[in-house]
C-alpha cells in the first residue's frame, strides 16, 4: 500500500503559523497533523505501508528531512514529489506518478478523522465521507440503494446528500488512477480553471468501476485557528498516546487533563488545561491556559489564555486574551 499526500498549498487561512512551517506540520497534541493522519490511515488499512509520497512546494531540506522521519515512523519509505504550480487536485496527485501503482490511498493533509472500520481492499475505490448537517459548502456523494456511488456533487444548492467527502480516497489500482488523471491533463479538462480529482472519479464510475464509501465517525478540520484548536481538543480527548513527558517540571502548578506536555517543559505557579498542548522547551509562569496550543520554545508569563495558538519561540507576557501568534514574536 502506498499513500500519496498532497500538501503543497500555502495554508493562507492558518497564517501566521504557516509563514514558517507548512500547515500539515503544525503539531496537534505533540505530533504533526500529517503524522497523525498517516498513523490513523495505517490503522484502517490494517496492512504494511510501503511508501509515503509527500507532494510539496519548495519547503526546504529541513522540512523534507522531517517528512522522511514521519514516513519512517510508520515503517514506510518516504518520498518527495514537487508541485510547483497550483493546477488543481488531479495535477497534484499526478506529480507523484511514480507511486501510483498497486493499492493507493490519496489523503489531503489538512484533515484528521476517527473511524472504526477496516478498509475493504477488494473494492475498486473507496471515498471516505462523513455525514454533516449542512452539506452546501462541501463536495458530497450521491448513492444508490446498495451504497454504490452514483454521482459527485460540488457544493449542492439543493439537498442531494449529506455525505461530505473528507479528502481521503482508496484506489485498488494506482495505475488506473494515473491513467485517468493523465487523460484530464492531456485533454485540458478543467473545472474552475484547475484539473480536478472529481472529474477523474466520474470517468472511473462511468466506465463501470464500483466506487463505494467509507463512513468515518468524526471528521476534524485543521483549516484555520479555531478549527485546529478544536481538533487538538478532540485528539487529546481520544488519543492513547503518552501525553506527559518524563522531563516535565512542575512547580506549584495544576494540570487539568487531558493535556499534552512536551520534553523539558517547566510550568510554575500556573493552571494548565483542560485540552491544552504545550510544546518542548516551553516555560510557563503565573498563567492560566485552557483549550490552547502552545508550540516549542515559548515563554509565557502572567497570562490568562483560552482558545489560543502560540507559535515557536514566542515570548508573551500579558493579561486575559484570545490569541493567534506566529513564530518568533514578542508581546508584552
Amino acid at each position: 500500500m502506498n499513500i500519496i499526500v498532497p500538501m503543497a498549498g500555502m495554508g493562507k487561512r492558518m497564517r501566521p503559523h504557516t509563514l514558517t512551517v507548512p500547515k500539515p506540520l503544525i503539531p496537534i497534541a505533540g505530533k504533526p497533523i500529517v503524522q497523525r493522519l498517516i498513523e490513523d490511515i495505517s490503522k484502517v488499512c490494517n496492512e504494511k505501508i510501503e511508501e509515503v509520497n509527500f507532494i510539496i512546494g519548495n519547503f526546504g531540506e529541513e522540512i523534507e528531512a522531517e517528512l522522511m522521519k514521519i514516513a519512517e515512523s510508520v515503517g514506510a519509505k518516504g518520498k518527495i514529489s514537487y508541485q510547483n504550480d497550483p493546477l488543481g487536485t488531479a495535477h497534484a496527485i499526478l506529480c507523484a506518478e511514480e507511486s501510483l501503482k498497486g493499492n493507493v490511498i490519496v489523503a489531503f493533509a489538512d484533515t484528521l478523522f476517527k473511524a472504526d472500520f477496516v478498509m475493504d481492499k477488494t473494492k475498486d475505490g473507496i471515498i471516505w465521507v462523513h455525514r454533516i448537517d449542512d452539506p452546501s459548502a462541501f463536495g458530497v456523494v450521491k448513492l444508490d440503494a446498495y451504497g454504490t456511488i452514483l454521482d459527485f456533487v460540488e457544493k449542492p444548492k439543493t439537498f442531494v446528500s449529506d455525505l461530505a467527502i473528507i479528502g481521503i480516497y482508496y484506489f485498488k489500482s494506482g495505475e488506473t488512477l494515473k491513467g485517468e488523471l493523465q487523460y484530464l491533463l492531456d485533454n485540458d479538462i478543467k473545472h474552475g480553471g484547475e484539473f480536478q480529482l472529481t472529474d477523474a472519479l466520474l470517468n472511473m464510475k462511468n466506465k463501470g468501476m464500483q466506487l463505494s464509501i467509507g463512513k468515518v465517525e468524526e471528521w476534524l478540520d485543521c483549516g484555520n485557528k479555531n478549527a485546529t484548536v478544536y481538533t487538538n481538543q478532540r485528539v487529546l480527548a481520544n488519543t492513547s498516546d503518552k501525553l506527559v513527558a518524563d522531563s516535565y517540571i512542575n512547580e506549584n502548578s495544576v494540570i487539568v487533563p487531558p493535556c499534552y506536555i512536551g520534553e523539558n517543559v517547566k510550568i510554575s505557579n500556573s493552571v494548565i488545561g483542560p485540552y491544552t498542548s504545550v510544546g518542548s522547551n516551553t516555560v510557563i509562569d503565573h498563567a492560566i491556559i485552557s483549550n490552547s496550543i502552545i508550540q516549542n520554545n515559548a515563554k509565557i508569563t502572567h497570562a490568562n489564555l483560552r482558545n489560543t495558538m502560540i507559535g515557536n519561540f514566542v515570548d508573551y507576557e500579558g493579561l486575559v486574551r484570545e490569541l493567534n501568534i506566529g513564530d518568533y514574536s514578542v508581546v508584552s
